[in-house]
């Protein structure tokens, strides 16, 4: 049988550097986070988007 692991459980929007790449933990409806590993360049392309979308 496989070791059960804990959940991380719910939590704050998080964004952290992770060596060469950003993480962002975003909390999700019904429990859990998802989680997004990218690059900065990919980061800045995700800020305008977001940015026009406001």
């Amino acid at each position: 049988m496989a070791a059960m692991k804990p959940r991380t459980g719910d939590g704050p929007l998080d964004v952290s550097v992770e060596g060469r790449t950003i993480v962002v933990r975003i909390p999700t409806e019904g429990g859990g986070r998802l989680v997004i590993e990218m690059s900065a360049q990919e980061a800045g392309e995700l800020a305008e988007a977001l940015t026009q979308a406001i």
